[in-house]
């Protein structure tokens, strides 16, 4: 499993180091503005009065303003930001055994001692593995930006955020993971769980918008993706973070119980 583990992190490691440099540098970036963003913050405000509060929250930019520590990360980093990593990463990373099936490449490791769950688990650990060090790259970048522009933000609850959003990655692959598995179509499984992440992307939006379908936004994982308060002293999301948990160890384990015996000639 130890050989399977290192040949999927050399494959993904060119895909990852690029993931984390872009997650680093934007949020470096983006961290270097919050200064700016203090010193105009009465200009900002009245900029942001003329959007209505719906769209305001369907963007994860309610319950303060943009000079709120919170609210900045939460709209610059973690809501625009890391989704889209976290979906490139988990899709591209969970699709991988289905690529393989593809092009032919499975037969090559099965052929080996090496048990079919063995290699399927080495992958997964590797998934797990490669997007929470892109997660700590972002991170790391914004306790760099902290050093450098000293507006003080509370690097353990940063921290706490960046958990909370490798959770999030987790159950998308997860997720992904289980699809591949199902399909043994790379091609098949990217599409529905990129077309699934988008889905509830939309209906959280419209639930935020309407107040009449509110309720819908609970069957969205982006519902649960909020930072805000925790970075600005709150709560941390556990009940978020269970879910997320939840869905990336179901994911994972219907992938281990359908490739155990599937028909990988199908």
């Amino acid at each position: 499993m130890n050989t399977a583990f290192r040949l999927e992190l050399r494959r993904s490691r060119a895909l990852l180091f690029w993931l984390a440099v872009i997650s680093a540098a934007y949020a470096g970036f983006i961290v270097l503005f919050f200064p700016t963003i203090l010193e105009n913050a009465a200009e900002f405000e009245k900029l942001l009065e003329a959007y209505p509060k719906e769209l305001m929250a369907a963007f994860g930019m309610a319950g303060g303003s943009l000079s709120d520590k919170g609210v900045f990360l939460n709209t610059y980093v973690f809501s625009f930001l890391w989704p889209l990593i976290a979906a490139i990463g988990a899709i591209f990373l969970g699709t991988r055994v289905a690529g393989d099936a593809d092009r032919g490449f499975l037969d090559l490791p099965l052929s080996t001692r090496l048990p079919r769950l063995g290699y399927l688990a080495s992958t997964i650990v590797a998934q797990a593995f490669g997007l929470t060090l892109v997660a700590a790259a972002m991170i790391a970048a914004v306790f760099v930006g902290d050093l450098v522009i000293a507006p003080d933000f509370d690097w353990g609850r940063v921290a706490l955020a960046g958990i909370h959003a490798a959770l999030f990655a987790g159950a998308i692959a997860g997720v992904t993971t289980a699809l591949a598995i199902l399909f043994l179509d790379r091609g098949r499984a990217a599409g529905l769980a990129a077309g699934i992440l988008i889905m509830m992307y939309l209906v959280n939006i419209i639930a935020e918008l309407s107040t009449d379908l509110k309720d819908l936004a609970t069957i969205s994982a982006f519902h649960y993706f909020n930072v805000t308060e925790l970075i600005d002293g709150g709560p941390y999301p556990v009940g978020g973070s269970l879910l997320y948990l939840a869905f990336a160890v179901a994911g994972w384990g219907l992938a281990l119980a359908l490739f155990r015996r599937r028909d990988l000639a199908a």
